[in-house]
């Protein structure tokens, strides 16, 4: 099959993702309901295939908010370190491809057919039926098996004990954090989603948690305890970001991990959340070699990172921004990046669209939404999204003004339409909704507009 009959064959299959449902289909109104979840089907194929997933090492990346950014940096680390490095992430913004990665080059849509084509082969061999989201982990793991990567870095889809992904036996175990995420919010929640990611730590693991667990840690070392895994190193007692200060286009930070300090390396993205990211990568990193790394390495490996639909800056005059935002942990870290590092030289536009699982309302608040001047409400093309009368029904509940526009490209047209060149336009809300707007914006702005985003703070140049 060719690459359109490679996605045809593809978008046949049970997409989980696009549902109100977890990875195998059971509703998950409640934190942590696992009825109905079976790795069966993914394992059935894999065994198929001869276990494609065991021949390589491997870094397993769960968490609510940051896992997709650390899984790129632990990736570029790696990869500078002159090991070849597969990668598998979630969600894409423009191509399914963007999912599935080599020394971070996305696979090839002659490479992806192919692939395809050998899942399309051996199904009529299976007794159940594999889901999408199986189709697209597998077709990682044959790949990166195929290309004999040394290490794959694989990000976990949804909450871990029951996601595709984990089938596979990861020398190192990345929790970034637990936020409110696939779940009600009934009491005992966070105890509940902590239970079911760090349902991914296996036998040997190492375990790297991203943030202070606290009333959480109990958990944690039960299920450490439980699988055998060989430690935790936990962030702001094991690891830590001590510095973590504006630059001219990203941020300088300085990370202590449990044997070395790592100085005055530059991000070159926007947030002080993509610090601590990257401090998780590189203790992570650490912990899967058993050794420092040098700080020149990382230094490299960080310098030319990009994080597409993170804080992204896409067009100049007026400013556009693109951030895949999608729960209240997230927006908070949004705003608070605006009000860190740009300066306010015109007006703010807000424009935003959501998925359904999500409070309309807790996430306007997160954003500061009475903090911008004009609010576009929109939908993104998903099957999942709120609609933006619903959006607009919770601002209005706020107090606050907007202007429905449910075609998301039209949307961010309308805002381009009213901004003046020192406005600044922030789109957020979800990674879906990015995706559905960042091929017409990036076309936009590489026609026109030239110089730095206005209004970004300049505390000191790069070093």
């Amino acid at each position: 099959m060719d690459y359109r009959q490679a996605i045809e064959y593809l978008n046949r299959h049970t997409n989980f993702e696009g549902t109100k449902t977890g990875s195998r289909g059971a509703l998950m109104p409640t934190a942590g309901q696992t009825e109905g979840l079976s790795l069966a089907p993914i394992r059935e194929l894999l065994s198929v295939l001869g276990d494609p997933h065991l021949a390589y090492r491997v870094i397993h990346i769960t968490g609510t908010n940051g896992k997709g950014s650390t899984a790129k940096f632990t990736s570029a680390i790696l990869a500078k370190t002159g090991l070849s490095v597969g990668t598998f992430t979630s969600p894409n913004l423009e191509s399914v491809n963007e999912r599935i990665m080599w020394d971070l080059n996305m696979i090839s849509n002659e490479d992806f057919a192919r692939v395809m084509s050998l899942l399309a082969a051996v199904e009529p061999l299976l007794t159940l039926g594999p889901g999408r989201f199986d189709l697209l982990t597998a077709a990682a793991f044959v790949w990166f098996a195929e290309l004999g990567v040394e290490v794959a870095v694989i990000e976990v889809g949804m909450l871990g004990r029951f996601d595709s992904t984990n089938v596979v036996a990861p020398d190192v175990v990345v929790l970034t954090n637990i936020g409110k995420d696939h779940t009600d919010g009934a009491t005992g929640w966070r105890a509940a989603i902590a239970r079911e990611k760090a349902g991914i730590i296996k036998k040997d693991s190492h375990v790297i948690l991203g943030e202070p667990f606290d009333d959480l840690r109990s958990i944690i070392d039960q299920e450490v305890a439980e699988a055998g895994a060989t430690g935790v190193w936990e962030a702001d007692s094991d690891f830590e970001v001590v510095e973590n200060r504006v630059a001219f286009g990203g941020r300088v930070v300085e990370i202590r991990t449990p044997a070395t300090v790592h100085d005055e390396i530059f991000v070159p993205v926007h947030g002080a959340h993509q610090g601590s990211n990257l401090a998780v990568a590189v203790a992570g990193v650490e912990a899967f070699f058993d050794r420092p790394l040098e700080t020149d390495l990382v230094r490299q490996a960080v310098e030319e990172i990009e994080l597409p639909g993170r804080f992204e800056i896409v067009g100049r005059q007026p400013t556009i921004i693109l951030d895949g935002a999608h729960n209240r942990e997230g927006s908070l870290m949004a705003k608070q990046t605006l009000d860190d590092e740009f300066t306010r030289l015109g007006s703010w536009i807000l424009v935003v669209g959501m998925l359904s699982g999500k409070n309309p309302s807790e996430i306007l608040l997160a954003l500061g939404a009475d903090d911008f001047d004009a609010i576009i409400v929109t939908e993104p093309t998903w099957s999942r999204a709120i609609p933006a009368r619903t959006i607009a029904e919770a601002a209005a509940d706020l107090n606050i003004e907007v202007e429905i526009v449910v075609d998301p490209n039209e949307a961010l047209n309308r805002a381009r339409a009213v901004a003046s060149d020192d406005d600044l336009i922030l789109v957020t809300g979800s990674l879906y909704l990015i995706g559905d707007v960042r091929p017409a914006a990036r076309s936009v702005a590489q026609s026109g507009g030239h110089g730095p985003p206005q209004g970004l703070k300049e505390p000191f140049a790069e070093p």
